[in-house]
């Protein structure tokens, strides 16, 4: 699809969106289409503006100008119809965010039970069935002190899960994690892109980008300088920003 494709049909439509911190434009006018089961890779340098953009979509930042729509519906400013929007808007940060307090099955629960208003009963039996998905059926009762760091991101994966969105957010979900846990977390994600799930994922995982991404979305400065399929961006990058890049992360 392209950059500024039918708005119509996308599930996520993007359109001039500008974001300032103070005086420093974090996003200069971005317009991005993500279509229903599509999955789209967001790549660049830290600092480009990927995490930034990834948080506008679900509001935890506001924008200055442009627009946002979720199945066409643009994302209210706040109250009760932006809870009810972001719910269907699924967020995996770099930082897990689980309630400490918590066991995973708890955590799991919480927001279809508070949020959506789903039976206790139901959402407990919904909760050890997305445990078991992410292959952690047997940490139901244990607490996030007690998980390893992958095992933590499968939790928050599987919590997203629970409230059914209609697009998933990755916001670098592996970059906090040890070596050996970071396939844990992109089985578990290629497991849900393979399922159909429209998904947007801030990564540094070019093996992942390259083999489960529909689209490569290149950006600098606040601009989605290129995008392409995986095989074409990374066999030809069109701008001297995107070689750059890649020459840089492709040669370690």
């Amino acid at each position: 699809m392209s950059q500024s494709g039918d708005s119509s049909t996308a599930l996520v439509a993007i359109r001039g969106v500008h974001k300032f911190f103070g005086s420093f434009e974090a996003l200069r006018g971005v317009d991005l289409d993500i279509a229903s089961g599509e999955k789209v890779a967001l790549l660049g340098a830290s600092g480009s503006g990927k995490s930034t953009l990834c948080r506008c979509i679900n509001r935890l930042e506001t924008i200055a100008s442009g627009s946002i729509r979720i199945e066409g519906t643009e994302l209210p400013q706040e109250g009760k119809a932006l809870a009810r929007l972001r719910a269907d808007v699924g967020m995996v940060f770099q930082s897990f965010n689980l309630f400490p307090n918590y066991t995973a099955l708890q955590n799991i629960m919480l927001a279809p039970v508070h949020v959506r208003h789903q039976a206790k009963a139901d959402a407990k039996q919904e909760a050890l069935q997305l445990l078991d998905r992410v292959g952690l059926a047997d940490k139901a009762e244990s607490y996030p002190g007690e998980l390893s760091g992958g095992q933590q991101q499968r939790v928050a994966i599987a919590r997203s899960l629970a409230m059914h969105p209609k697009v998933m957010l990755f916001d670098e979900p592996t970059s906090a994690l040890d070596p050996e846990m970071i396939n844990e977390v992109l089985d578990v994600m290629a497991e849900l892109a393979q399922a159909g799930m429209t998904m947007l994922v801030v990564t540094h995982e070019m093996g992942f980008a390259r083999h489960v991404c529909d689209r490569v979305c290149f950006m600098d400065a606040g601009q989605i300088l290129e995008q392409n399929t995986p095989d074409e961006f990374f066999a030809h990058p069109r701008t001297d920003r995107a070689k750059d890049f890649l020459s840089k992360i492709l040669t370690h």
